[in-house]
C-alpha cells in the first residue's frame, strides 16, 4: 500500500543508528521514471533487505509500475508518494526555496533517506541496470563485515545514448555518471543531505570517499525527453542543464574503445590527485576502465555484465 505524504519537516535525528537493523537498503526519488523503473529495480532488489520507491509529480506510469511490483517484492518495496511540488535542481526555484520546506529537494531526498530501516543505504536511480556481480560482491563485503564502515563506498556507471539510427554509444561530453555522489555508507545523523543553490548536495559526515567499482549502466539519456524532462527547461532557460543538453547534442558518440583510450589519467590529473581528494577519487575511477570492461564493444560489455539488457532496453520490463 502506498503512503501518500503531504508535509513533512526532517530532523537530522531521524537517521540515528541507534534502532537500525543490519543491512543495505536502497532509497530512490523517482518522478515520471517509468522508461527504466521496472529493470532498475528487477536488477537491484534481490541484493537488498529493503527497496524504499518515493515518487512525486509523476504523469506517467510510475505509481502504478510501483504499486504492481510492490504487491509482488511485498514489504522489501515500500513506496511513497511525496505529494508537495519540488522544484528541479538547476531552477530558480530551487536556488531560493529553502532547504528545510516540504517544497524543496533536499527535504524530499531527506524524506526518502530516513525511511530507510538498515544500518548500511545506497540512493538509487530510476535509470540504473545493475551490473549485478559487482553490486553483490559490494554488499556481500557489507554483510560479511570486510566494507570498511568508516568511508563511503562510491561507484560509477557508463552513461548510454542512441545515434539516428538508434544504435548505442557513450556521450564524449559525459561519458561516465557517478563521481562520489553516490556510494554505500553507513547511516549516521550527520549523512544527509543539504541545499546548494544549484542542487541537493549529500552531506556524507565524516566518511572519505573510495572508489568501490562499476556498479550500473546509466540509462538517463534514452529515457523519454532525452533525460531532461524533469527539469523542465522551457520555464528554466538558465538551468546549467540546458548547458548540458546543448553540449549533450553537440558531442561526439563514442564507442567501448575510445571511451576506454580516453577516460585514463595522465601525469597531470595524477598529480591533481595527490592534493585534492574528489581529483583522486576521479583517477581512481578512470583508471580502473580498461580492467573492468576488456570487451571489444559496447554490446559485448553489456552482455557480459547485464543480462537480458536488451529487452529490459527494448520493453522496459
Amino acid at each position: 500500500m502506498t503512503e501518500i505524504v503531504e508535509n513533512f519537516q526532517f530532523s537530522p535525528e531521524m537517521l540515528s543508528g541507534a534502532d537500525r537493523l543490519p543491512g543495505v537498503s536502497a532509497f530512490m526519488r523517482t518522478r515520471n521514471g517509468a522508461d527504466f523503473l521496472e529493470p532498475t529495480i528487477r536488477s537491484h532488489i534481490e541484493f537488498y533487505d529493503e527497496v524504499v520507491a518515493v515518487y512525486n509529480q509523476c504523469t506517467d506510469a510510475t505509481p502504478d509500475i510501483l504499486a504492481r511490483l510492490a504487491s509482488e517484492y511485498g514489504p522489501k518495496l515500500r513506496v511513497f508518494h511525496y505529494a508537495p511540488r519540488v522544484s528541479p535542481p538547476g531552477s530558480e526555484d530551487h536556488a531560493k526555496t529553502p532547504g528545510d520546506s516540504p517544497n524543496s529537494l533536499v527535504t524530499y531526498s531527506n524524506f526518502a533517506l530516513s525511511q530507510t530501516r538498515h544500518q548500511w543505504a545506497v540512493k538509487l536511480d530510476d535509470d540504473h541496470l545493475a551490473i549485478p556481480d559487482n553490486v553483490a560482491r559490494m554488499v556481500g563485503d557489507i554483510r560479511a563485515g570486510r566494507a570498511d564502515g568508516s568511508v563511503m563506498h562510491c561507484f560509477s556507471g557508463i552513461n548510454l545514448i542512441r545515434d539516428a539510427q538508434g544504435q548505442l554509444h557513450v556521450p564524449a561530453a559525459a561519458p561516465v555518471s557517478g563521481k562520489g555522489d553516490i556510494g554505500y555508507f553507513r547511516v549516521t545523523e550527520q549523512t544527509r543531505f543539504i541545499h546548494d543553490p544549484r542542487f541537493e548536495r549529500f552531506a556524507r559526515g565524516d566518511f572519505p570517499r573510495r572508489f568501490a567499482g562499476w556498479f550500473y549502466w546509466h540509462l538517463k539519456y534514452l529515457k523519454s525527453g532525452e533525460g531532461f524532462a524533469n527539469y523542465e527547461l522551457d520555464s528554466n532557460p538558465d538551468s546549467r542543464y540546458v548547458r548540458r543538453r546543448a553540449r549533450l547534442k553537440s558531442g561526439a558518440l563514442w564507442g567501448l574503445a575510445e571511451t576506454r583510450e580516453a577516460l585514463p589519467p595522465g601525469p597531470l590529473r595524477r598529480l591533481r590527485a595527490v592534493f585534492d581528494s574528489k581529483e583522486r577519487l576521479g583517477v581512481a575511477r578512470d583508471a580502473s576502465i580498461v580492467a573492468a570492461f576488456p570487451q571489444a564493444t559496447l554490446t559485448d560489455a553489456l552482455d557480459a555484465t547485464a543480462p537480458g539488457w536488451q529487452e529490459f532496453l527494448e520493453t522496459g520490463q
